[in-house]
């Protein structure tokens, strides 16, 4: 485990139109805003698509099975990472029967509006989201 304090640089909101695409803009908005290192802070909206994976099996590395969807939703979160410039999203969806969702992929489209808040940060992120021990990752 490895647990540190760091400052926050700037909050940075992102509002979504109609047909964009949640992924695409969220890369966008980093490249555009030159943000190398942010948390994910929240994220909220509809969409008219959804496509995610979730992890499938149970060993390092997992399989991941992908979930693709032309069904309606409310988007109920949005949370996550951006790492060396590279977006880590995780997105939760919900209709009137259930909520599901896993890791953000491409072709999750907005339906009326989506807002995403992203947190800039001046933190070393290396190695949070893979796979092994952080203090391993660390030492490389």
């Amino acid at each position: 485990m490895l647990a540190e304090r760091t400052s926050i640089k700037n909050l940075i909101f992102i509002r979504l139109n109609p047909g964009d695409d949640l992924l695409f803009s969220l890369e966008k908005a980093a490249k555009d805003h030159g943000i190398k290192n942010a948390v994910i802070l929240c994220g909220i909206g509809s969409a008219r698509s959804h496509h995610f994976h979730v992890v499938g099996t149970r060993e390092n590395p997992p399989r991941n099975d992908f979930v693709k969807g032309e069904k309606a939703s409310d988007i109920a979160g949005i949370s996550g990472y951006i790492v060396e410039g590279r977006v880590h999203a995780h997105i939760v969806h919900s209709d009137t029967e259930k909520a599901f969702g896993g890791h953000l992929h491409e072709g999750v489209e907005t339906l009326t509006f989506a807002i995403i808040t992203l947190a800039e940060v001046d933190y070393d992120f290396t190695g949070f989201d893979s796979i092994g021990n952080i203090e391993d990752l660390r030492k490389q």
